[in-house]
């Protein structure tokens, strides 16, 4: 893994640059859920802002449509593409957010992929996986990375499905606490694991779980 500049995750308004200087950085990613606010007049006045206050943008948080639930008993039906009821519109939003990457010449989207299936022969395994591919596939023709933010899933899961997925696009957003929220692993050891792939990280802690529905704080 290369050095990695000290940045904030912010909104992909014009205003979000201007905190990311108030805090004496140069270095954000840029999110948001609300696929309605990922227009042309958006991310042209959000470059702007960023080019006249030299900030650099490392990729785009790309969120969803549809609900999701951080907890162990409705997340796994509602976050990421593992859901089937919503897979389908989701592969299509991160698509759109790959157009708007590749438009606006930032080198990523990132995103939760879900509660990936720890068995590889899970029925629902090789279905999540073909959408990952889709995704990653359009990123790949726009020249665009396609990042992974862990939580939901441990280590080996994530590193088995970027090899199942088998783009050379694919990449991992490293944060920690959400390992240990979830209760998944040692963000220390899962470099041992995955670290190759690391190309961002979120700065943060947490503690583990201490009941089996809620997330640890």
């Amino acid at each position: 893994m290369s050095k990695l500049d000290i940045g904030v995750i912010v909104g992909i308004y014009a205003e979000d640059m201007q905190r990311v200087v108030d805090l004496g950085l140069r270095s954000c990613q840029v999110c948001s859920w609300n696929v309605e606010e990922w227009t042309d007049e958006r991310f042209d006045a959000l470059l702007k802002a960023a080019a006249e206050r030299q900030i650099d943008i490392t990729t785009f948080w790309s969120g969803y449509p549809g609900p999701e639930v951080w907890n162990f008993t409705e997340g796994p039906a509602t976050i990421g593409l593992v859901p089937p009821k919503y897979r389908a519109q989701r592969v299509e939003a991160l698509k759109k957010a790959a157009e708007f990457a590749a438009k606006f010449e930032l080198p990523s989207i990132t995103t939760h992929l879900g509660f990936l299936p720890e068995d590889p022969n899970d029925a629902n395994y090789e279905p999540v996986v073909g959408a990952i591919r889709e995704v990653a596939r359009r990123c790949d023709e726009l020249g665009v990375e396609f990042w992974f933010e862990t939580g939901q899933e441990t280590p080996v899961t994530l590193l088995r499905t970027i090899e199942r997925v088998g783009t050379d696009n694919c990449g991992i957003n490293l944060d920690p606490a959400n390992l240990i929220l979830y209760g998944k692993a040692n963000p220390v050891d899962a470099l041992d694991v995955f670290g190759h792939y690391v190309r961002g990280v979120h700065a943060k802690d947490g503690l583990y779980p201490t009941n089996g529905t809620e997330l640890g704080r």
